[in-house]
């Protein structure tokens, strides 16, 4: 073999290394979780089974904390309290926050595999017993149901079968936790009590208030929707609750079967608040050709990606279709100077006059770009081109995956902050 094989070539930097979506903070996250539990587990001496079940709770506790909507807006909350006369670099860092997926990751994977190893124990010691214990048969049961989660929330089963990932992680999530606290009430009675069975027991307790909570909120509300064409529509909300700017919220038909996530947009001087809602799939397409009367809601508003502009003194940001809807009320919000490039078919026709005379009100040099009339442009050069002329400090960009991948990749491989929601967003 030639050994210049083995060599990079000079136009390879560690910048476009680094900024590959293989590379992305989401997966440094779930690796440092992942040799952070490797490294503690192998400076034990001493492992018991009992102390395997505890790494695990701890570990399953927090991949699902991390996904809490309070804890989400939590972590909005910390990264973007900071001052922009930091250093650029710090802020381009803070502002990746919404890549703590990576730590729901990192912790599933790690606490399915102290979880395996205990239910291994339970399995030698009930081998050499000669008898299979009730509490073994649920532990093998919650082995079968987190390697299920795991399956389907890889990007290929997730991508292509949404609605499988979707119900495996909500049934399977919900059996779970009731064969963790029936595993949690046999060691509190027959096992000796020691301080990591006591936290056990709050962080099961916890984990379930997380899950509950949400649902404390459930409810069926009245939707009015304003249809300007067969390809979006804007649902219109009023019950009582006006989300933050740069918030979503999750509807549904049917509250046990499926949610669908969409930016809310603040209505001007009203309560209440909008979604837009594009042809995107089977569900978004019943949904505009068959607009309900009234949708499901619950839990409470998640910050969203663009939350981290207040980061940045000057921001681009870059919007394709109903990607308008996440940056419209940052536009309204006006919380910093900003610059808005909007591709999309026919605005007015699409989305309407009203929505489209609010967008020229907030941002009269808004470039908003009719791709019916003129195609699809390079996306990557107007946001350059918009990031250099109005000195910018980064671009957020709000679009299908392969494009927001596309525009954030090859502007971050040019030194530029750019910011865009992932595939686990």
């Amino acid at each position: 073999m030639n050994s210049s094989a083995l060599v990079l070539p000079s136009s390879v930097s560690w910048r476009k290394l680094g900024s590959h979506h293989r590379f992305e903070h989401y997966y440094r996250l779930a690796l440092l979780v992942v040799i952070t539990n490797v490294m503690f587990f192998l400076k034990q001496t001493h492992i018991t089974s009992d102390w395997l079940n505890f790494l695990a709770i701890v570990n399953i506790s927090i991949a699902i904390l991390v996904r809490q909507q309070y804890v989400i807006n939590l972590f909005f909350n910390l990264a973007t309290c900071t001052k922009t006369y930091l250093p650029l670099v710090i802020r381009w860092r803070l502002g990746k926050v919404y890549h703590f997926g990576g730590l729901h990751v990192g912790a599933a994977i790690s606490g399915t595999a102290f979880f395996l190893l205990f239910t291994l124990s339970l399995s030698q010691t009930a081998w050499q017993e000669g008898e299979v214990s009730r509490q073994l048969i649920l532990c093998w049961m919650a082995i079968m149901l987190l390697l299920s989660m795991i399956v389907t929330a890889t990007p290929y089963i997730r991508g292509r079968y949404h609605n499988v990932f979707e119900r495996t992680h909500r049934f399977a999530g919900w059996t779970l936790l009731g064969i963790f606290i029936a595993l949690q009430i046999v060691k509190q009675i027959h096992s000796p009590t020691v301080w990591y069975l006591d936290v056990s027991n709050w962080l099961v307790a916890c984990v379930a208030f997380s899950i509950l909570l949400p649902w404390l909120r459930l409810k069926k509300v009245p939707v009015d929707i304003e249809k300007h064409s067969n390809h979006a529509v804007i649902a219109k909300f009023d019950y009582g609750m006006t989300p933050f700017p740069g918030s979503s919220m999750a509807i549904s038909h049917n509250p046990l079967w499926e949610w669908h996530s969409f930016a809310t947009i603040p209505s001007p001087n009203k309560t209440g608040f909008r979604l837009a809602i594009s042809r995107a799939g089977d569900w978004t397409g019943d949904f505009v050709d068959n607009p309900p009367k009234h949708v499901w809601v619950k839990g409470i508003a998640t910050a969203g990606v663009a939350n981290i502009e207040v980061l940045f003194k000057r921001v681009i940001y870059v919007a394709t279709g109903s990607g308008i809807g996440p940056v419209l009320p940052h536009l309204l919000a006006k919380q910093v100077d900003m610059h808005l490039i909007w591709t999309t078919r026919s605005p007015r026709a699409t989305y309407g006059d009203n929505l489209v005379d609010e967008i020229l009100q907030a941002e009269p040099s808004a470039l908003i770009y009719n791709t019916d009339e003129l195609g699809k442009p390079d996306m990557v050069s107007l946001a350059l081109d918009a990031y250099q002329n109005y000195n910018a400090e980064a671009v957020i960009v709000i679009s299908n995956q392969k494009l927001t991948r596309k525009v954030v990749y090859e502007l971050e491989c040019m030194g530029i902050p750019s910011f865009g929601a992932i595939w686990d967003s």
